[in-house]
């Protein structure tokens, strides 16, 4: 991916807590004992995700930010569709504010039910501000490519 679209694509994501945690065990289990009984909808989901992956990884590459936000969108729409745990009322509400507020795309960060929303955006200060008044919490998103490391607290 060229450094420029990098850049922008780490300028334009938002994370905000829900203010939720949860348990991924039974969502996942969930998904799991759906996908090995062959449920065909469960299957299909999958294999549309796969592809909404190759897609996404060719919008970074083409430098297509809107296109990527709108692939997350969509992943975001499908993924509520494999686990009735996946959202929650309260998620889908500030996921309608946040697209209401500027947000182009977005999708929970885990397996669901709780955690973060990270959410592409070119109208940064908008969209932080109506978060920040529904009572979210932001979490600055910077990249790293130092890979894992250990910090020791004294």
């Amino acid at each position: 991916m060229a450094s420029q679209t990098l850049a922008n694509l780490e300028d334009n994501l938002l994370m905000f807590f829900t203010g939720g945690s949860r348990s991924a065990a039974d969502i996942l289990r969930d998904q799991d004992t759906r996908t090995r009984d062959n449920s065909g909808e469960m299957l299909e989901n999958l294999h549309y995700t796969k592809q909404l992956g190759h897609e996404s990884r060719d919008a970074l590459l083409a430098g297509d930010l809107r296109r990527f936000a709108e692939l997350m969108h969509v992943h975001w729409e499908h993924k509520k569709k494999r686990s009735p745990g996946m959202s929650s009322g309260f998620i889908d509400e500030m996921y309608e504010l946040a697209r209401a507020r500027g947000a182009l795309g977005g999708k929970l960060i885990g397996a669901g039910g709780g955690g973060f929303l990270l959410l592409y955006t070119e109208d940064k200060t908008r969209l932080r501000d109506a978060l920040r008044s529904a009572g979210l919490r932001e979490v600055r998103v910077q990249f790293d490519f130092s890979g894992t490391s250990v910090l020791a607290h004294s």
